[in-house]
C-alpha cells in the first residue's frame, strides 16, 4: 500500500460529475416520457433472469459509467411504474421528483440517524419533520415520534409502545409467556394483516386478537366491540388496546374515531389509529367530520411513501407522550457513548424504535413538505380524491360496469356482461371468477395497473388514486380498457364453458 492510499471503489470529482450529469439525464428523461411507457413489463420471472445473466459473482470490476449504462437500461425497461399515470394498484405513490433528489443527498452525506451525535443537523431535521407531520393531521405537534420503513413498522412500534404502557411491568423481565395476564387487542375484521404479525412477533399470539365485524357502512361495530371487551373483563381478560383505521386498505373506509376514542378513555386502554393510508386527508376542510376524535389518539402510524408522495421508504409513528417510546426502546450499554454538551440533552433515535442504525429518511419527506406546502397538499389530495369518484360515476353510468364502494381516493366496481343468463348465485359465482381473471389481465398487460377487494363476498378491482400525475384523462381510458378486456375474458370464459 502506497502512502496515500489507492483505490477502485472511490470516484475523482471530474468522473463523478460525468456519471451524476448522464445519470440525472436519463431519469429526467424517464419522469418526461413516463406516461409513454408500459405501465409493467410483460416479461416473465424466467426472462427477467435471462436478460439479467446466469454469470457468478465476477472476479475482477467494471467500470462505473458502463455499469450505470447497463443498470438503467434494466431498470427503465424490466419495471412496474407506480408513477405512471394509469398507475392505481395497492396503496403506493407517484413519488415526487424532488425526493430522489433527497435521497441522493441523504445518500451522499450518509448520516447515522440514530445517535445526535452522529447526525447533528439530520436528527433536528427529523424531529422537525414529525413536528410537522403532526400539524398536518391536525394532531398537537407536541406528538413525538420518528421516521420508520412502512406502514407495518409504524404500526408494530406503536403496538410495542402500547403494551409496555398497558401491560404487566414484570414482562420485561419475565416476559408474556410467564405473566399470568390474558391482554386482549380490539380491531375490526377489515384491519390490515399488521396486527397478526405483530400479535404472533410480540409474544401475545393471536388468540388475543378481538376481530370486531363491522356494520354495513364498513366501520366497526362499536356495540359489539364495547360487548366484547366488557365479556372479556368479566372472563379474567385484560384488555389493554383498541385499533381504530382511518382509511381501511380495501375500501378506504375511516371507523367512527370519535366513539372509538370515548371507549378507550372508558376502559383505559390505549387507543392506536392505523392512518398509514388515509390520515393525510384530514387536511382537507370538507373532511375535518371524518377524522374528529383524531386528537384523542395515544400513537398514529401514517405513510409519507402513501398519500405524501415520498419515494419508498418512508413511514412514520406519532406518540401523543414519547416518553413511552423512550421506556419501550431505551438501552445504555457502556459502549454507547452519546452523551450531549454544555448540558443539553440530545435527542437519540436508538431510544425511540427498533432500529438503531437508521437511514436519513426524513430528507425527502421533509424537503417535499417545504416544496408543496399545506395548500399544495390540500389541493393534490382533494383533486385524487375527485379523481376517485369520478372513476365511481362513470362506473354509475356504464351498462357493463357496477360501482360498488367509494370512499377517500378508493373506488371498487366490477365488470359485469351485458347478458349473463344464470341463478342469482351461479351468476355471483361467475361475475368473481370474470373479475379475478380480468384483474390478472390487467395487471400483467401493461396498459393499466389497479389491484383487488373482496367487498360483500363480491370480488372488485380497486382503484386508489395517490397519483399526482393521474389526470381525468387517465380514467376516462381506464374505464375503456376495463370494458374492453372485460368483454375479451367474458367471450373467453364463454367458449371454455360451452
Amino acid at each position: 500500500m502506497t502512502e496515500n492510499r489507492e483505490n477502485q471503489i472511490d470516484i475523482n470529482k471530474n468522473e463523478f460529475q460525468k456519471l451524476g450529469y448522464q445519470l440525472i439525464d436519463r431519469i429526467a428523461d424517464l419522469i418526461d416520457n413516463i406516461d409513454k411507457k408500459p405501465v409493467t413489463t410483460t416479461k416473465t420471472p424466467s426472462e427477467l433472469q435471462n436478460i439479467l445473466g446466469h454469470q457468478s459473482l465476477p472476479e475482477k470490476g467494471t467500470a462505473p459509467d458502463e455499469l450505470l449504462i447497463k443498470t438503467t437500461h434494466l431498470l427503465f425497461n424490466n419495471s412496474l411504474f407506480n408513477g405512471h399515470p394509469k398507475f392505481l394498484g395497492y396503496i403506493t405513490s407517484s413519488a415526487a421528483p424532488l425526493g430522489a433528489l433527497a435521497d441522493l443527498l441523504a445518500a451522499s452525506v450518509n448520516p447515522n440517524v440514530g445517535a445526535h451525535m452522529l447526525s447533528p443537523i439530520a436528527t433536528e431535521i427529523e424531529k422537525q419533520t414529525v413536528k410537522w407531520l403532526a400539524e398536518f393531521i391536525g394532531v398537537s405537534p407536541s406528538y413525538g415520534g420518528l421516521l420508520v420503513s412502512g406502514g407495518n413498522m409504524a404500526n408494530f412500534t406503536a403496538f410495542l409502545a402500547a403494551r409496555t404502557a398497558k401491560a404487566p411491568k414484570s414482562i420485561s423481565e419475565n416476559g408474556i409467556s410467564n405473566s399470568t395476564e390474558k391482554l386482549t387487542i380490539y380491531c375490526s375484521k377489515t384491519t390490515h394483516t399488521w396486527i397478526e404479525k405483530a400479535a404472533i412477533l410480540f409474544g401475545l399470539g393471536t388468540k388475543s386478537i378481538r376481530w370486531i365485524p363491522t356494520t354495513s357502512s364498513n366501520k366497526i361495530d362499536e356495540d359489539v366491540l364495547e360487548k366484547t371487551i366488557t365479556e372479556d373483563l368479566k372472563n379474567g381478560y385484560k384488555p389493554i388496546m383498541i385499533i381504530g383505521t382511518a382509511g381501511d386498505v380495501s375500501t378506504g373506509t375511516v371507523d367512527n374515531l370519535k366513539n372509538l376514542s370515548t371507549i378507550s378513555k372508558t376502559y383505559n386502554l390505549w387507543f392506536h389509529i392505523d392512518g398509514a393510508y388515509g390520515i393525510p386527508a384530514a387536511i382537507i376542510p370538507s373532511l375535518k367530520d371524518i377524522f374528529e376524535g383524531v386528537t384523542e389518539a395515544d400513537s398514529i402510524a401514517l405513510d409519507p411513501h402513501k398519500w405524501l408522495y415520498s419515494p419508498l421508504e418512508a413511514g412514520c409513528t406519532l406518540v401523543k407522550n414519547p416518553q413511552h417510546l423512550i421506556d419501550t426502546f431505551s438501552s445504555h450499554p457502556e459502549y454507547y457513548n452519546f452523551t450531549s454538551s454544555e448540558g443539553e440533552i440530545a435527542q437519540n433515535y436508538y431510544e425511540f424504535g427498533l432500529q438503531n442504525s437508521r437511514g436519513f429518511r426524513a430528507l425527502k419527506v421533509w424537503l417535499t413538505l417545504q416544496h408543496l406546502g399545506r395548500s399544495g397538499y390540500e389541493k393534490l389530495i382533494g383533486e385524487d380524491i375527485e379523481l376517485s369518484k369520478l372513476l365511481f360515476h362513470l362506473a354509475e353510468k356504464h351498462d357493463e360496469l357496477e360501482p360498488v364502494t367509494q370512499n377517500l381516493s378508493i373506488t371498487t366496481f366490477r365488470y359485469i356482461p351485458k347478458h349473463v343468463k344464470m341463478s342469482l348465485d351461479d351468476k355471483n359465482t361467475y361475475l368473481n371468477t370474470l373479475n379475478e381473471k380480468l384483474l390478472n389481465e390487467l395487471q400483467t398487460g401493461g396498459e393499466v395497473f389497479l389491484s383487488n377487494a373482496i367487498v360483500n363476498q363480491k370480488y372488485c378491482l380497486r382503484a386508489c388514486v395517490v397519483n399526482f400525475r393521474t389526470s381525468k384523462k387517465d380514467i376516462k381510458e381506464i374505464v375503456d380498457i376495463v370494458i374492453r378486456e372485460g368483454q375479451k375474458m367474458h367471450i373467453k370464459l364463454s367458449n371454455q364453458n360451452n
